[in-house]
């Protein structure tokens, strides 16, 4: 299911994201005003509120404690991304790509922001933590791999002195950076430290990036609680405007 999910989701994210510059190439002035881009706009506007009902699910002790025995958690995540990648989608397509006043303008754009920061979180924040775990772990076994082989290494040490000089040959190509592969316990502990220090500077990559996601859940709340304050304005100078058309 998780599968499925990701390619939905992101396929749908994919053509939004690329929707919004239909305006380069297509307008419709009249088509947000009309029955049908009304439609669309209210059905988005439906799906961009029902993300509400996960954060209250979810911050609510008293409302957490009754909604989750009936519908788990992550159900109403799936209700969150979905209403809030489609949601997106129709507001666009109710747009007519009419971008003329600065309140439409900057509902599009945080509206995109939203979309953006909530995929990050959503699948890159999980990729990289669950990521940093798999690699604290394989970190763990080389390095006792590396004790392992370290303790090898000093055992045979003493056996050094007795191995023979390398040739003049082989001299000549260390020399130049083309020594033949080494094996025995040194090589060992060379390769298990490699791959050490390449685990360790992966796992700083990671925690890197996860710092930056975390700051993009931070992003998110700011950039939904801006988008409705900007889509009640929107709504109201609609209803306002509507009404004193009829009139």
């Amino acid at each position: 299911m998780k599968g499925r999910e990701r390619i939905v989701v992101l396929g749908v994210a994919s053509v939004l994201l690329l929707a919004w510059l239909g305006f380069l190439l297509h307008r419709s002035p009249r088509f947000p005003g009309s029955d049908l881009g009304s439609a669309f706009g209210i059905a988005a506007a439906v799906l961009m509120l029902m993300p509400l009902a996960y954060t209250l699910v979810k911050r609510v002790p008293w409302i957490h404690d009754r909604i989750t025995p009936y519908v788990s958690m992550q159900s109403w995540m799936s209700l969150h991304v979905y209403a809030g990648i489609f949601g997106p989608l129709l507001a666009i397509i109710h747009t007519g790509h009419k971008f003329d006043s600065p309140l439409g303008v900057a509902l599009t754009a945080v509206l995109l922001l939203v979309v953006v920061s909530g995929l990050a979180v959503r699948y890159l924040l999980t990729y990289v933590s669950h990521d940093i775990k798999d690699k604290l772990l394989l970190l763990q076994t080389a390095r006792g791999d590396l004790d392992c082989a370290w303790g090898v290494l000093e055992k045979s040490a003493a056996t050094a002195s007795l191995l023979p000089k390398p040739s003049a040959f082989v001299t000549v190509l260390a020399s130049l950076g083309l020594a033949l592969p080494a094996s025995g316990p040194a090589a060992e502990v060379t390769r298990l430290a490699e791959s050490v220090a390449d685990l360790e500077y992966a796992i700083r990559l990671d925690e890197f990036f996860k710092r930056w996601f975390v700051r993009a859940l931070k992003l998110h709340i700011a950039a939904s609680i801006a988008f409705y304050l900007l889509l009640a304005l929107h709504i109201g100078a609609g209803l306002y405007f509507g009404l004193r058309w009829l009139q």
